[in-house]
């Protein structure tokens, strides 16, 4: 199946490592152009020059209010062109109620709430008919997740957002969407098992509760988001997709 990838130009945050990563990776393999951004710069170049050279990479930080109009020049100056934009973000620190700070949900609310606020109005602006605006969110917009009181707090927020932009966005023919990892095998993934006293037998009860038995790879990701923000899924908008092996039961 033809995507409609080819010289689609996409900025993907949170890009270096991870799910935005994997995502950068599958658009990039179905002939897309990225731009990809993370935190630390020597990490960026490295994670572009791995893609090849249909990328470039920025170094910057969700939570910086120029960052959107950095990435966004960056793509039309190196590709002549802007279509759509992935916004990943590491996930806020884990903790429950009594443990998180009042710094880390200033932290955490600068970082994956606002920043991606900012990200979407500055693509919105910039976005012709045909844009695409996807978040990389998390099981907990259904669900609270046990020690991730941060993130249950701000993805439910952040999902009901990108729904609002949604039916904003939509008489322009512009697509807002969403998607809802849950034990995907990434390196934040097996720091949170790892926080456990045995984070082999974590993974298990994890995997006991997953319908597939397994926790989904990177790749397994990645190929999703980018069907999502490609041309193939035109018609599909304001919509949440679970990438969970089933994991979420209900409807």
């Amino acid at each position: 199946m033809d995507l409609g990838l080819k010289d689609r130009v996409y900025v993907v945050t949170g890009a270096t490592r991870g799910l935005g990563n994997a995502a950068a990776r599958e658009l990039v393999a179905d002939g897309a152009k990225v731009v990809i951004s993370g935190r630390d710069e020597k990490r960026v170049a490295e994670a572009a020059a791995e893609l090849g050279p249909n990328a470039v990479g920025v170094a910057a930080d969700n939570a910086d209010p120029g960052a959107p109009e950095r990435l966004i020049a960056a793509a039309r100056d190196a590709f002549g062109a802007f279509h759509g934009v992935l916004v990943s973000v590491g996930g806020p620190a884990p903790g429950f109620v009594a443990d998180n700070t009042d710094e880390q949900w200033r932290n955490a609310f600068e970082s994956v709430f606002l920043g991606a606020v900012r990200l979407a109005r500055a693509a919105a602006a910039e976005l012709a008919e045909g844009g695409v605006i996807g978040f990389v969110l998390s099981g907990s917009v259904h669900e609270p997740i046990p020690g991730l009181t941060i993130s249950n707090g701000l993805r439910p927020g952040l999902a009901g957002f990108a729904k609002s932009l949604a039916d904003e966005l939509g008489p322009r023919g512009i697509r807002v969407v969403g998607l809802l990892p849950t034990r995907i095998d990434t390196d934040r993934v097996r720091e949170l098992d790892g926080l456990s006293a045995d984070p082999e037998a974590t993974r298990a009860a994890n995997e006991s509760r997953i319908p597939l038995r397994r926790y989904g790879t990177p790749q397994e990701f990645g190929r999703v988001a980018a069907f999502l923000l490609s041309p193939a899924a035109s018609y599909l908008s304001g919509i949440m997709l679970p990438v969970d092996g089933g994991m979420r039961h209900g409807f």
